[in-house]
């Protein structure tokens, strides 16, 4: 059947302008008014157009009379006689998202109601989807393969992917709120995978871009509610003043780059907290907010403290969230209470109260990143809090591979096979271990099983090094990003007690100084522990490997998984 898809799809090239206009109108399915996709380019700024319509003349109509759009010279057509209304529109989002993630061209698109929807064929659909791009890559329009792109950044944080249902309700309410109030603290909760730095960034660009940019005779709801609520907003802001906050440093270097590649958009709109406390803005958008600090267990406290006597805190009192309030008249939180790890992180209960003061929160609860979906959530959850019941409660399923290893040495390779095959697949361990190698770059970390391994030689982007499948993530560095396969090593710091059937801390086993450091309250360090954990059994998007050190919670989870 997909032949009969592929056979009649065809990409003609015209002259984009209105002299090359007596060409394009004779093109067959636009003369028919048949729903078609577009890209208009010009190669030699590297900037693109991407769109769909029923009623490709007059939209050219409007084009070409957008000042931007005047600075693109070639009109490509897809035509099949197998499309319909709902295709297009999957495949131009598609398009839209992949041609972001390749950078063969900027694009000058706006990004609002983009919205995966389900329709009748989409997976053949999307094998005409692969099609195309095949095309593309054989015209050079393209320069990288799906399978490539998959893998990028560019692609997992791209500002053009499509929005689940959940997501585009998200985006609605917070334009709503938005509208209501001159100031607003607003959070969008949701746990590990469920699309929040995606949505961040979706936020980013849909605040920055010029409202000619956006179809404005474009009649599909998912997208005029986007619209409605954006246009509001940009009465009150008509270019406002807005930035991302990342308190981690790998990823926040990861997200510069990705907005540094994207038109309108600039790498210097992603900021750490620090940064917030030298300007004022309209909008704060913080991701992982759950990760801002106070002044607890800090390598140092000079610039904190700096900050906190510049905007007039105490300095053992004045938190980064404090700083984010104060800079900003509205802020909008990306926040997880499970993915709290260290002392230094602010106490949650400030965010509780935070929450109750303003009662404006927003939830995501469709899974984006684990293909065990739920299920696999619910089962993680459960199995670190002991709340199953063994040898009954075992996990299973036909989208995910979970796997317990007896010998770390079989793990490291039956990942390494899974890397050649999909890549970025990593081994993570808790921190089980003193990081010698910090000050002998000869030092072996980690020796189990007759295998020695390294802690990550880097701290900046580990996840995407060549090397990285030969050394050991910790929770810094892999939190926040997604990996095909994850092999989590526990560590000796976390056992089970038969006895008790609960998990249990050794605190002398747990070499990570600044993640203990003033926590005298023991469940307090358990409930770290376990955090970083489930975060790094969560990154997995095809499957999570296991190895156990502890013989008494590998029995446990033997008799689960």
């Amino acid at each position: 059947m997909i032949n009969d898809f592929v056979n009649s799809l065809t990409i003609n090239s015209y002259e984009f302008s209105n002299r090359g206009s007596a060409e394009y109108v004779m093109n067959q399915y636009m003369a028919n008014s048949w729903p078609v996709v577009y890209i208009i380019k010009n190669d030699k700024i590297n900037e693109a157009y991407i769109g769909e319509s029923t009623n490709a003349i007059n939209r050219m109509k409007n084009h070409l009379s957008n000042s931007e759009r005047t600075r693109l010279n070639e009109l490509l057509v897809i035509g099949c006689d197998k499309f319909n209304k709902s295709a297009v529109l999957d495949i131009e989002s598609m398009l839209i998202s992949y041609m972001d993630a390749d950078k063969r061209y900027k694009l000058q698109n706006g990004n609002a109601g983009l919205v995966n929807h389900s329709y009748y064929q989409k997976e053949q659909y999307h094998q005409v989807f692969k099609q195309i791009w095949q095309m593309l890559l054989n015209q050079k329009y393209a320069k990288n393969p799906i399978d490539r792109l998959d893998n990028t950044d560019f692609f997992k944080y791209s500002p053009y992917k499509s929005l689940t249902v959940d997501q585009h309700n998200s985006v609605v309410e917070i334009l709503q709120l938005m509208n209501k109030e001159e100031k607003n603290t607003i959070f969008v909760e949701g746990g590990a995978g469920t699309g929040k730095s995606v949505l961040a960034v979706y936020l980013m660009k849909l605040l920055k871009t010029d409202i000619q940019d956006h179809h404005l005779d474009e009649t599909d709801e998912t997208y005029t509610e986007q619209l409605r609520g954006i246009i509001e907003l940009k009465k009150r802001y008509p270019d406002p003043k807005v930035a991302l906050v990342v308190p981690m440093t790998s990823l926040r270097m990861t997200l510069k780059k990705v907005l540094g590649s994207v038109k309108g958009l600039s790498g210097n709109m992603v900021i750490g907290p620090t940064e917030v406390s030298r300007e004022e803005f309209d909008i704060l958008l913080v991701d992982e907010a759950h990760r801002l600090r106070q002044r607890k267990g800090l390598t140092g406290y000079g610039a904190f403290d700096n900050a906190n006597r510049l905007l007039g805190f105490d300095i053992h009192e004045g938190t980064e969230l404090d700083w984010v309030l104060k800079q900003s008249k509205n802020q909008i939180f990306f926040y997880d209470e499970g993915q709290s790890i260290k002392p230094t992180d602010v106490d949650k209960q400030r965010f509780i109260d935070l929450k109750n003061q303003h009662q404006k929160n927003v939830k995501l609860v469709s899974q984006m990143r684990v293909k065990g979906g739920m299920d696999y959530i619910n089962f993680v959850d459960n199995l670190l809090h002991c709340r199953l019941e063994p040898g009954v409660d075992k996990f299973e399923s036909e989208t995910y591979e979970l796997k317990l290893f007896d010998d770390l040495g079989e793990m490291h390779k039956a990942l390494k096979e899974k890397e050649e095959k999909f890549g970025l697949c990593r081994m993570l361990a808790g921190y089980s271990w003193p990081w010698q190698s910090k000050g002998n770059s000869k030092a072996v970390d980690i020796e189990i099983d007759g295998q020695k391994f390294k802690w990550n030689t880097t701290h900046i982007d580990w996840i995407n090094q060549k090397n990285a499948i030969d050394e050991i993530g910790c929770i810094h560095t892999s939190q926040g990003y997604d990996l095909n396969y994850a092999g989590i090593i526990f560590g000796n710091e976390i056992k089970y007690n038969p006895e008790t059937k609960q998990i249990e801390i050794d605190p002398s086993q747990y070499y990570d100084s600044k993640g203990k450091q003033g926590v005298t309250n023991h469940a307090l360090l358990k409930e770290y522990i376990l955090n970083i954990y489930k975060t790094m059994m969560l990154r997995g998007i095809r499957g999570t490997y296991v190895y156990v050190c502890d013989e008494e919670l590998k029995k446990y989870l033997n008799n689960t998984v």
